[in-house]
């Protein structure tokens, strides 16, 4: 039981350090690195955005945004340098958001004032993407994503603001965050020390708060109705398969709308490589978000959805 969360908590960290990934081809999309300064974080956070290729083409259309996070120990250039996003990106139009999230949880800090993730993306970098770019500035046309400890961060934002994002995925994502075994902490205090600044030591309300699986257990039947579709994804030799297997039943068993995958594949960027082009075609697909065109919407053309081979479950 140790060997197997012990495999678990490295394969989460060591994620940051792939060797297999793939770098983006010649793609039709701009890609932008910008910095905020945060008043929430007492300091500059960047960000990267990537433009859709129509995007400079018709200066009054507007567009919807997807919120792209990184894993722990990741940065927020991650998904630029070491995927092909870029690429995959090319055939929507989806303006890609990827802030950093140093290795915080995507979560106000029990233990520090100033690391204030969830507050430093809700109350300020949205608002500053809706202000600074054509953005469609409405809950079916905004969608959250990430991987590993983003996987995480992407359901808890759905959860718990399902007033501001029509749909959230996540791929490989650390979702029991709130709950590794102590045992298993005390040994990787590289992983120790991110979790007990993010949530304090033992059961604390932050803790709590921002556990996913009692955010979804808390559900009433209206809640549930507005919950936003979630997808959720993760490889057969990844050590966090059981932890989504047994998220994607709480799924099934609250009648929430979702679709969850089993892929061959690891913890590593080449899975989520291919990944984020089904996390993309599944945003487009549940927000059914036109790109908006003056005062006329225009349905963005997707390419042919390819579904991989996979055990396959949804509500």
């Amino acid at each position: 039981m140790f060997r197997k969360a012990f495999l678990l908590v490295l394969i989460i960290v060591f994620a940051a350090f792939p060797c297999l990934a793939q770098q983006s081809k010649t793609v039709s999309t701009k890609l932008e690195s910008r910095k905020l300064e945060s008043k929430l974080m007492g300091r500059q956070l960047s960000y990267n955005v990537i433009l859709p290729s129509g995007y400079d083409v018709d200066k009054t259309s507007r567009f919807p945004v997807l919120y792209l996070l990184h894993g722990l120990y990741g940065r927020f250039d991650d998904w630029a340098m070491k995927s092909n996003v870029r690429e995959n990106a090319s055939g929507f139009n989806f303006i890609i958001v990827m802030p950093e999230g140093e290795n915080g949880w995507y979560v106000d800090s029990a233990t520090d004032d100033k690391n204030k993730y969830e507050s430093y993306l809700m109350q300020e970098l949205i608002p500053t993407i809706d202000r600074e770019y054509r953005t469609i500035d409405k809950v079916n046309a905004r969608a959250i994503a990430g991987l590993s400890m983003g996987g995480y961060g992407s359901l808890k934002f759905g959860l718990k603001y399902p007033e501001k994002f029509g749909f959230a995925a996540s791929m490989s994502g650390a979702l029991n965050a709130t709950s590794f075994s102590k045992d298993v902490l005390a040994r990787l205090s590289f992983v120790k020390d991110s979790i007990d600044k993010a949530y304090g030591e033992g059961d604390t309300k932050t803790r709590l708060q921002n556990d996913i699986f009692k955010l979804v257990q808390n559900l009433n039947e209206g809640q549930i109705k507005s919950t936003p579709f979630i997808y959720l994804d993760c490889g057969t030799e990844d050590g966090l398969i059981d932890t989504n297997q047994n998220f994607a039943k709480l799924l099934r068993e609250k009648k929430i709308k979702y679709e969850f995958r089993e892929l061959p594949g690891g913890h590593d960027w080449k899975y989520w490589s291919k990944q984020i082009l089904e996390v993309l075609q599944t945003a487009q697909d549940n927000l059914k978000t036109p790109t908006q065109t003056g005062s006329t919407s225009v349905m963005t053309t997707i390419p042919t959805r390819k579904i991989n081979p996979s055990i396959i479950e949804a509500n």
